[in-house]
């Protein structure tokens, strides 16, 4: 069976230039940045963004933030950034935020609507019976901007459920990179309750702050937005990116063994065309393996309170030392240091 929907690719010009990188780009104004140096190699003007036409590629878009880290200097530029950016400008998608009635419907729009909100990152939620969690997957192939939008991404869902909830909710920040120099910027911007060499980016809420109503919503306005942006959704014709694509793919069949060639016929091309895409958005097969096993191991220690023998069995690894050695590779931590964090969660 192929795969018969479409996708985005970081080549694809869709990205409104008025929308997020509109966000990013009058933030490098206000700090005295001359926008030709800023748009340099993005194929862009200042002018044809003013005019709100122009549509950018993710490529492009990830390029102007290489631009505006480099000319902004500045530890605080990604967060500053992020707080811009949700509910956001973007038409229909920004009004069914704006009108959430709780943070669930926020969290459920916000993934539901990812290509029009944040088309360069993909929030994904899951719930245990404490906690909501919020992981991100890297959309586009970021490479060396992936931080950059990690720490924009947190700070844009603090920011906008601070404001819409009327109070500062406790959101806690986990990271997989190494803690910072400028870490009292994720303090700030994120709270102090901000964790790094985790084993996934994520963030975690306690559940019963899901449904705690939000002040000054309307609920036929927030519906009415809601088909109107889903209305534009299917106007674009893709609703995710590729990777998104793949990672659907991997994780629905993680339990048998992964192929390139049944995942190259289930997207209707050659194994060659499969393994360029996969490099032009700067992965490949065996890390978007490894990458939805890693998230699988973790989501059976934690949510379905597997033993280390059964996530391997699951997994199909022939044995448990052999999916041990791989765990390690892939978080820094062995499984027993894992359900140690989670059983302190």
């Amino acid at each position: 069976m192929t795969l018969k929907t479409r996708w985005y690719e970081t080549d694809s010009r869709f990205i409104p230039g008025h929308y997020q990188p509109a966000s990013l780009i009058d933030l490098a104004l206000s700090r005295d940045i001359d926008s030709h140096r800023l748009l340099r190699g993005t194929g862009l003007f200042h002018e044809d963004i003013l005019a709100g036409q122009t549509r950018l590629s993710p490529q492009q878009f990830l390029a102007l933030i290489g631009n505006s880290r480099r000319l902004l200097d500045a530890d605080d530029s990604s967060f500053l950034f992020g707080q811009r950016l949700l509910p956001g400008h973007y038409g229909a998608a920004s009004h069914a935020l704006r009108h959430a009635q709780n943070l669930h419907q926020a969290l459920d729009t916000l993934v539901q609507q990812q290509a029009l909100l944040c088309p360069l990152v993909s929030p994904r939620l899951l719930m245990d019976d404490k906690h909501a969690y919020v992981y991100w997957l890297n959309s586009c192939g970021a490479g060396e901007q992936w931080r950059f939008l990690l720490e924009a991404s947190m700070t844009s869902l603090v920011s906008m459920s601070r404001w819409l909830s009327g109070e500062r909710l406790p959101w806690e920040c986990s990271f997989s990179h190494a803690e910072p120099r400028y870490v009292e910027q994720y303090w700030v911007h994120l709270g102090e309750q901000t964790e790094f060499q985790r084993p996934v980016d994520m963030m975690r809420i306690p559940r019963r702050f899901l449904a705690a109503p939000w002040p000054d919503a309307s609920a036929t306005a927030g519906q009415v937005a809601r088909q109107e942006a889903q209305g534009q959704i299917s106007q674009l014709g893709f609703e995710a990116s590729f990777l998104d694509c793949v990672y659907r793919y991997l994780q629905t069949h993680i339990r048998q063994a992964p192929s390139l060639e049944r995942l190259a016929q289930h997207f209707a091309m050659s194994p060659a065309t499969l393994k360029r895409k996969l490099q032009k958005h700067d992965t490949g097969f065996q890390q978007q393996v490894d990458l939805v096993r890693k998230h699988m191991a973790l989501y059976l220690y934690q949510f379905r309170g597997f033993s280390s023998e059964e996530v391997a069995e699951y997994l199909s690894f022939n044995d448990a030392a052999n999916f041990r050695r791989s765990f390690k590779r892939w978080t820094g931590s062995t499984p027993r240091l894992i359900r140690r964090l989670f059983d302190a969660g």
